[in-house]
């Protein structure tokens, strides 16, 4: 056992691995968020698939070319020709996951993306208990909804700090994009703990890398060419970008190690303190207006996370299928020639007199 100093509880070091994990995995996303916004207010650049196009770039660049150098079943044509249909869904998931949530701050307000983006978790768990068959107990429904009260606090300190400048254009169509994106999130880390649980965590991000460059690539060119046409580059717009790559590619590098010792679903409560990092930062880079709800949110939502990490889940075991009582038609023939070798030669003689004469070998 250990003391955590930051909230005074005696924590199993497994436990406390989890909750630095999963605040890595917190920082990366606010890394990307905060150079996004840097992006956005300071230079007028709003380019997230051309970002995502540079993230999946990287991971084809190092993880598809270790796939590459691969022999046998688990090589990249192996791979290819095995599930090659199964990871196009997953590159379309995880790229549009990523547009559409982006897309969403277009069209509707801070408060929605960040509650309705909490719809992921629910959908999560659902299909962790389907597909995954994960088996929840009651605290963990409960920890849950204590991480969800968090969140519902950090909206609450946002709308009194005034960060709800703007009502959205069409606030239906970006809580609807907020939503699909949020279900595309949890099918994509469904998929992830899977593969990384039953295959290898390469075989994931290089399938990623390589289905996300080409998925990215042909929606960037339709709908992002001429943002980038207006992009005055310079080495500080250059240093945005390389940051941002940078901490994308270390979510994507990390994540998956992450979820292989936790799950998808405490992964996912465990990132919702992303925001509540973006938003120190953005005291000093945006000029926030502070609020002790912020403090206060981020100790409910790493309440409700230690909860559920205090308990594990359960994997149901498949439903055996009963076996048939007979040995199969194989196993059958085979019995009988092993009878016929074990029963005595039984001959039986007719002579004249009708006498019958038996006799065994």
């Amino acid at each position: 056992m250990r003391i955590d100093p930051a909230i005074g509880l005696s924590l199993p070091r497994h436990i406390l691995k989890t909750i630095i994990l999963g605040q890595m995995l917190s920082l990366f996303i606010c890394g990307t968020a905060v150079t996004s916004q840097y992006l956005a207010e300071q230079y007028q650049v709003n380019t997230p698939m051309f970002q995502s196009f540079i993230n999946y770039s990287l991971l084809l660049l190092v993880y598809t070319t270790m796939l590459a150098f691969r022999t046998g079943s688990d090589s990249l044509w192996q791979i290819l020709k095995q599930r090659w249909w199964k990871y196009i869904f997953l590159g379309l998931a995880d790229v549009e996951a990523n547009y559409m949530i982006v897309k969403a701050y277009q069209y509707t307000t801070l408060t929605s993306v960040q509650l309705l983006d909490c719809f992921g978790i629910p959908v999560l768990m659902a299909l962790s208990w389907f597909i995954l068959r994960a088996r929840y107990r009651l605290i963990h429904f409960l920890a849950v909804a204590v991480c969800l009260l968090g969140v519902g606090t950090m909206v609450g300190a946002d709308i009194l700090a005034g960060r709800q400048d703007s009502e959205g254009s069409d606030v239906v169509i970006g809580d609807v994009l907020v939503l699909l994106g949020a279900s595309l999130y949890a099918i994509s880390n469904v998929s992830e703990e899977y593969i990384v649980k039953n295959l290898s965590r390469v075989e994931f991000l290089g399938m990623v890398g390589l289905f996300g460059t080409i998925i990215s690539g042909l929606q960037l060119a339709i709908v992002e060419h001429r943002e980038i046409m207006r992009i005055q580059w310079n080495w500080k717009i250059a240093l945005l970008f390389t940051v941002f790559a940078l901490c994308m590619f270390g979510l994507y590098s990390f994540m998956p190690v992450v979820i292989k010792v936790t799950s998808a679903t405490s992964v996912n409560l465990g990132i919702l303190t992303a925001d509540l990092y973006s938003l120190f930062f953005g005291l000093f880079l945006f000029f926030y207006k502070f609020s002790g709800l912020y403090i206060l949110s981020f100790v409910i939502i790493m309440v409700g996370f230690i909860l559920y990490c205090s308990t594990p889940t359960r994997t149901a075991e498949p439903t055996a299928l009963p076996q048939p009582s007979s040995t199969g038609l194989d196993n059958a023939a085979l019995k009988l020639e092993e009878n016929d070798s074990e029963t005595p030669a039984i001959t039986v003689q007719f002579t004249r007199g009708e006498a019958v004469v038996v006799s065994t070998d």
